[in-house]
């Protein structure tokens, strides 16, 4: 028998080896540099991993899971089964059923750790093909339960599980960071390593996997979401654990591929034309000198008009690299932020503040390269009462922006980024920011 896996990745690595141990022949296609795993062929192209496949186990991620069903629909064998192992919108796994054959179509969710069980983690199963499926999983070990029915069947149990494992992961994270914060980080573990199955071990893997996977899961998580919304629920603890994993996401994005550096240098214009001119505060946002300029992570702020007591406690929380976006309701008679606070930002290694609201002290804010953006400058002093918040989602000139988005500011204005279009944003950008050298160039030498 001859199987082929799409998307080389933990995950993929893992279906193969399980498969290969079996004395299975194995080929499989990933585009990016990952480790092909030891038996198993690797293919230049999705086309030719799938010209001799028995079956077709799709493990390329959600957001590209019906992209890639396309790619080799026309090249599967007759007798294939394609089986898409995706977490995703159960409507996906239906659009791609269409797309490669109902009748050789399989949804499979795996409902348990992958890196703890291997290719042998249990499985839900559902679609015209789910009994072919299900003997696949049986002969590798897993715990099958085949549910008929149609595609999207199975993908819809994986998410009503995720609303309460990625849930609990989020929760675990939150936490056992708030125990650090608070100087009880042994104690806050063993507390929760007691309530688990499993104690310390269960503990570790919801942690590590839930900062590990952030991305992926949050995806997942915000799909969870979207199924109890449709069933007419409110799903106000499944968004917000998707909102934890998103900012774990954004972190790690932002840090480990230095893409806050990659931006430095390019202008909000451009990036603004990049993504069709959403993102950008309004006019009324204002970089206050000349020269300005800031890239880095949100930290969200939310004020009581003409008061900033909230904004000192939120510095007590920034790290390097955030910019203070504040949520100061429009008010402009009694400034937010002056050279004492925008010191004190400084040593806290903020970059920088946008504030729908107003600022003083311009001239000590140039003096020491401190960026604010902000709708207006006024000499009076704010009142320091509360109430307010921070680490929430806040409406800044015009926009919705999150915790950990990215803020990227100029002469010309602000545009925050959402943390998942950061890397599609920059590329966008850079391509907006060459074509209009190529076109200056062009009319300097007197083209059109």
């Amino acid at each position: 028998m001859h199987v082929t896996v799409l998307g080389l990745g933990e995950a993929g690595t893992l279906y193969a080896t399980g498969l290969t141990a079996r004395g299975w022949s194995v080929s499989g296609y990933d585009p990016a540099d990952t480790p092909t795993p030891a038996g198993v062929e690797r293919r230049l192209t999705p086309q030719e991993a799938v010209r001799d496949a028995d079956f077709v186990l799709s493990l390329v991620g959600g957001k590209v899971a019906e992209r890639a069903a396309g790619s080799v629909a026309e090249h599967l064998p007759p007798s294939a089964v394609y089986l898409d192992m995706n977490a995703g919108d159960p409507r996906i796994k239906t659009a791609i059923a269409e797309v490669v054959g109902a009748a050789r179509f399989a949804d499979v969710s795996v409902v348990g750790s992958v890196p703890a069980h291997g290719s042998a983690a249990p499985v839900v199963i559902s679609g015209e093909a789910s009994a072919t499926a299900a003997r696949l999983f049986t002969a590798l070990g897993a715990d099958v339960e085949d549910i008929g029915g149609r595609p999207g069947d199975a993908a819809a149990r994986k998410l009503l599980r995720s609303a309460f494992m990625k849930g609990l992961g989020a929760l675990v994270v939150e936490v056992v960071e708030a125990g650090r914060a608070a100087g009880a980080d042994e104690w806050v573990r063993e507390q929760i390593a007691a309530e688990l199955d499993g104690g310390h071990v269960s503990l570790e893997r919801l942690h590590s996997g839930t900062r590990k996977h952030a991305l992926r899961r949050a995806g997942e998580t915000e799909a969870s979401a979207d199924l109890l919304d449709a069933a007419g629920l409110v799903p106000t603890m499944t968004r917000a654990a998707a909102q934890v994993h998103r900012r774990l996401a954004d972190e790690a994005l932002l840090e480990t591929d230095d893409l806050l550096a990659q931006y430095e240098g390019l202008a909000v214009a451009n990036i603004g034309d990049a993504r069709e001119r959403t993102g950008l505060m309004d006019s009324g946002i204002h970089a206050l000198w000349k020269g300005a300029r800031v890239v880095g992570r949100a930290r969200t702020v939310r004020t009581r008009a003409g008061d900033n007591k909230v904004v000192s406690e939120a510095l007590t929380r920034a790290r390097p690299g955030d910019v203070l976006v504040i949520d100061g309701q429009g008010d402009v008679n009694r400034a937010l932020i002056g050279e004492l606070i925008a010191e004190r930002a400084r040593t806290k290694g903020v970059v920088g503040m946008v504030i729908d609201g107003a600022a003083r002290d311009v001239g000590e804010l140039e003096r020491i390269g401190f960026g604010v953006w902000a709708r207006a400058v006024s000499p009076a002093g704010p009142y320091k009462n509360g109430p307010g918040r921070f680490d929430v989602p806040v409406c800044v000139g015009g926009l919705v922006v999150h915790p950990g988005d990215l803020v990227v500011a100029d002469d010309d204005g602000v545009v925050v980024v959402p943390s998942a279009e950061v890397r599609a944003s920059l590329l966008g950008g850079r391509a907006v920011e060459a074509d209009e050298a190529g076109r200056r160039a062009a009319i300097l030498g007197g083209g059109a």
